[in-house]
């Protein structure tokens, strides 16, 4: 037997041990040390002199000294404090209230909450679990049917790892050599259009078929509001903000009202009128921003790189004209002018309708929502704009996850042991199985199975879009016994060489990558997903009702990696625009 065979063996081994059950790292490391000895071998030298014992210390330094890796614990800290931290339930409420007049509400506050706390731990085992303790039975008690409710639990909880801060992002940075910051940036626009996919399904499905998802009762969708806001609205207006401003500006009879804690004061006052801008507040930032980034960051930018008087030797005088305006496209412009008529058009119309029931359910998201959503927004926007680096950003998000935790009283030193200890833990799993995969890679390339691999497929004499679907249609099948660290970590560097005979994008493949893994969690027999939530599910959902629930998403993550196919700016226009 050649030696390329031999490394196809390898890979034929690692498949078959692995789906029997031995740990991944240590089968890596093994088969590594036993058909690297093999390939070194030399009659004339002892044993104990062959080079492969040399090629395992330097794989694992090489593992070790990682700069990539450093990210890895403390974004896992960070979602495991936020998990141990029990933060999601009132978000929970508090979503559901907000879409409590759409189809399948618990399903959409189901969908909205695992994907926005996926984004915060990304972990996709602990936000399964969490949901399914949290909403499986809240939406079976309601009378939705079992396969609505595990699809959008099992299907919900795996965009954590698809959109940043993700592990999984990391790890193929660290394989593929690429930048974690362009990566984060080409997952964003994939992983919320993917999300979105999710809903549209889920409400589609509702209208079609409404028993599915029965309405709640009365009681389920009633908002509670606080005594004093009716009495404040017979007294000033039934619009809460006009009788907020009223009340502040006039406060005599606002002061006369009776609250739970005694007597209204100014203070209180004060805070409702706050919590009731939060809205107008998010969207002037969230537009100041924009424009501070796409029209005064490049003119500053350009000014500081260009002093005046200077100019390009060779450079030609270039006219814009019209079509540019201080360096900013007029489109932007009138993209810009269009998108704040129509936010103050929205604006105008929500604060008009403004009754007691809608800010009470602004004050329950402030309090349960917004934390977290500055944390994670701060955390991915001083990674995305270049403030920080990815492990700095890591450490920020890993602080701040311990002082919400800490603000909503929650974390005790027992669940901070056990988030310091599944972190370790993680990590730990993380290293190894690097150092498994550098040792196994190595053997592989020097046995001559990569050689044998891509001249099998330059053969073939594929396009880059065959080579692009053969490669996706193989990591898909392998997601189905496997998972994906052992795909990213042992298969996914197989065709990395190949990606440059193709001329395609190491970051457009690697996102392609992230979403068809998505289905990884959902496919049998391995399903991770199916068996968090079985854990944690009533006796009489089986696991054959979860997997039937988790079915239509997996064609849904086909749909989208076709669309990704047709349209790979999706993909690539985020990191082109912010670092190109």
């Amino acid at each position: 037997m050649s030696d390329p065979f031999l490394g196809l063996m390898m890979l034929l081994l690692i498949v078959v041990v692995i789906m029997m059950g031995f740990p991944t790292a240590f089968t890596l490391m093994g088969l590594g040390m036993l058909f690297g000895f093999y390939a070194f071998y030399n009659p004339a030298e002892h044993w104990i002199d062959n080079r492969v014992f040399d090629l395992m210390v330097q794989r694992t330094y090489g593992a070790m000294t990682n700069d990539v890796l450093i990210s890895i614990p403390l974004f896992v800290l960070m979602g495991y404090v936020m998990e141990r931290g029990a933060l999601v339930d009132k978000m929970f409420y508090s979503i559901q209230l907000s879409f409590r007049r759409v189809p399948a509400s618990l399903a959409v506050a189901t969908l909205i909450v695992c994907t926005f706390w996926g984004i915060a731990s990304g972990l996709v085992g602990a936000v399964v679990v969490l949901m399914g303790v949290i909403a499986m039975s809240p939406m079976l008690r309601a009378g939705y049917d079992v396969k609505l409710a595990s699809g959008v639990i099992t299907a919900g909880g795996t965009l954590g790892i698809l959109i940043p801060p993700s592990v999984m992002i990391i790890v193929y940075a660290a394989v593929a050599g690429q930048s974690v910051v362009k990566l984060y940036a080409a997952t964003m626009l994939p992983g919320f259009f993917l999300a979105f996919l999710y809903l549209a399904y889920i409400l589609a499905w509702a209208a079609i078929n409404p028993r599915i998802a029965p309405a709640l009762p009365e009681e389920q969708t009633r908002v509670p509001v606080a005594s004093w806001m009716r009495s404040l609205q017979a007294a000033y207006s039934q619009n809460m903000m006009l009788g907020l401003v009223r009340a502040l500006t006039s406060p005599s009879k606002a002061m006369a009202l009776e609250t739970a804690e005694g007597r209204l004061n100014y203070w209180t006052l004060l805070k409702n009128f706050c919590a009731a801008l939060v809205p107008f507040a998010l969207t002037a930032f969230t537009l100041l921003l924009v424009w501070w980034y796409v029209v005064i960051h490049p003119q500053a930018s350009g000014e500081a790189e260009a002093p005046e008087g200077l100019e390009q030797l060779g450079a030609p005088a270039v006219d814009a004209g019209a079509a540019m305006v201080n360096g900013t496209a007029t489109s932007f412009y009138v993209s810009f002018a269009l998108v704040a008529a129509i936010a103050a058009a929205a604006l105008s119309r929500y604060y008009y309708n403004m009754g007691a029931e809608r800010l009470q359910v602004i004050k329950l998201l402030v309090s349960s929502v917004m934390p977290l959503a500055v944390l994670t927004i701060v955390v991915l926007a001083v990674i995305l704009f270049g403030i920080t680096t990815a492990t700095e950003s890591a450490a920020v998000g890993a602080a701040g996850a311990f002082l919400l935790a800490f603000q909503a009283r929650t974390l005790n030193w027992k669940r901070t042991k056990e988030a310091v200890f599944l972190t370790a833990k993680t990590t730990a799993m993380v290293c190894w199985l690097f150092v498994g995969s550098a040792l196994f890679s190595a053997v592989f390339a020097i046995l001559g199975g990569q050689a044998l691999i891509e001249e099998w497929v330059l053969a073939l004499e594929l396009t880059p879009v065959q080579f692009m679907i053969l490669s996706q249609a193989i990591i898909f099948i392998l997601g189905w016994p496997l998972e994906w660290t052992e795909i990213i970590i042992i298969f996914v560097p197989i065709f990395l060489p190949m990606l440059r005979h193709f001329d395609i994008d190491p970051i457009l493949w690697g996102v392609l990558i992230f979403v068809n893994l998505q289905a990884a969690f959902l496919s049998p027999p391995v399903a991770m997903s199916a068996y968090y939530l079985k854990g944690v599910s009533p006796p009489h959902v089986t696991l054959n009702q979860i997997f039937a629930g988790m079915m239509p998403y997996m064609l849904i993550v086909i749909l989208c990696m076709v669309i990704m196919y047709i349209w790979p700016g999706m993909a690539l226009w985020l990191p082109n625009y912010l670092y190109d």
